[in-house]
């Protein structure tokens, strides 16, 4: 009897299983998903478990989400090395493994490869398995300057393949990255796109009077138009077209400011090369935490997203989403094919990441024409708002319902695993 009304609690309320490197209060932008999902989920109904990196921290998790961390460290600033990332998988899929049984376990890309736990867990927790794929593993790696003998990186691209065609549903953020998945051999019937939302917390803000514009230092800096780039800095977003455009842009335009904020390893190198050019036109400011993203982001006139050409369909910007939100026109700079600058389109302009003279040549079209950027800021703002966090979290819940059922189908209940308790 207890069997049954333990099957009858889960036929009602189904558990889920979350596992990621880092959930806030850390830093990154899959935490940042994971968080806005995760408390919809439980809004929605489910049971959810979230599985991270870090000490047993002083700061609750949300109403009604499991947080169980592994106590590994979680670095702030720059990526971890590769032997963080795999003593990293390691703690995460073993403290999953250990965990009470769920319906469904997720696996994020944070850190690399661990696509390859899921199939263990779902063995492990009788489970509906889902990939939720934010950069593509491993063949994203040489783009992010991590090194590997030809052999060891065919054996880690052939161990990925066959772990994602073992997995019961597989979610790409961009259409790019969801056909370089089927040429993996997932399954169409497998895979499901569903793009990546605006921090619920942004908004567009009036430049005027902006408090971030002000703490720049300098009272001529509140008139001046300026040209931001804001997130992480890595090697998979190139910026020597940028520093090119801020050379050609410092004596002929001397209204334009380019500001830099965020972290990552890649600020180090923009700045001695800024530094060598002499450039006086460009700015840094330190990261941002999340409950100021509206006002940094607000108090640009122009964004600048970029991309190598080479990560094409292997990530997609997450800060896009973002610019947008904050009702700004955006450059992004990178391939003309991907997801991204599909996204653009009507908002701002697609530009060579390594063509310097094509960027000067933007943005002192843009500065010269606040018309056009407050029309294409609209847009944008229009646009963030047909997909929220909330649009988000019920096709994630319709994806999840469906593969459970799936499942239920074709499992007889008596072997179906006792639920979490």
């Amino acid at each position: 009897m207890q069997f049954w009304l333990r099957c009858a609690v889960t036929l009602g309320r189904p558990s889920i299983l979350f596992v990621n490197r880092v959930f806030p209060p850390d830093r990154g932008a899959t935490g940042r998903c994971l968080d806005d999902l995760a408390t919809r989920m439980v809004a929605a109904g489910w049971r959810v478990t979230v599985v991270a990196d870090g000490a047993v921290s002083r700061v609750a998790a949300p109403a009604g989400i499991a947080l169980h961390r592994t106590g590994g460290e979680v670095p702030e600033g720059d990526r971890p090395d590769a032997r963080a990332y795999l003593d990293s998988l390691c703690r995460l899929t073993g403290l999953a493994l250990r965990l009470p049984r769920h319906d469904v376990v997720v696996t994020m890309t944070d850190p690399p490869m661990l696509a390859l736990a899921g199939p263990i867990l779902a063995a492990r927790h009788g489970a509906a398995t889902v990939h939720w794929c934010q950069d593509l593993y491993p063949d994203l790696l040489p783009v992010l300057g991590v090194r590997m003998p030809g052999m060891v990186h065919r054996l880690a691209v052939k161990g990925m393949s066959r772990a994602l065609r073992r997995h019961d549903g597989v979610i790409a953020i961009g259409r790019c990255m969801r056909d370089r998945i089927a040429a993996m051999g997932v399954k169409e019937e497998r895979l499901c796109l569903l793009p990546n939302w605006p921090d619920p917390a942004i908004r567009p803000l009036p430049k005027a009077g902006s408090a971030f514009r002000r703490s720049l230092g300098a009272r001529e800096v509140e008139s001046r138009f300026v040209v931001s780039y804001s997130g992480t800095l890595g090697l998979s977003h190139p910026m020597d077209g940028v520093l090119e455009a801020a050379a050609r842009l410092q004596d002929s335009d001397p209204n334009i400011l380019f500001l830099l904020t965020g972290e990552g390893r890649g600020f180090a190198a923009v700045e001695g090369k800024a530094r060598s050019r002499g450039l006086r036109n460009l700015r840094r400011m330190p990261w941002q935490p999340a409950e100021r993203l509206a006002e940094s982001l607000s108090a640009a006139d122009l964004h600048l997203v970029t991309m190598h050409p080479a990560a094409e369909g292997l990530l997609v910007p997450s800060k896009l989403a973002g610019v947008q939100a904050a009702g700004r026109p955006c450059l992004f700079l990178g391939p003309r094919e991907s997801e991204a600058a599909t996204r653009v389109a009507g908002c701002g302009l697609v530009i060579d990441p390594f063509d310097g003279v094509a960027i000067a040549d933007a943005v002192r079209s843009y500065a010269a024409d606040p018309v056009r950027c407050a029309a294409e800021g609209a847009h944008a703002a229009r646009r963030s708002a047909a997909w929220t966090a909330d649009d988000a979290a019920a096709a994630f819940a319709a994806i999840a319902e469906r593969l459970l059922s799936a499942r239920r189908i074709s499992r007889p209940m008596m072997v179906r695993p006792l639920p979490y308790a």
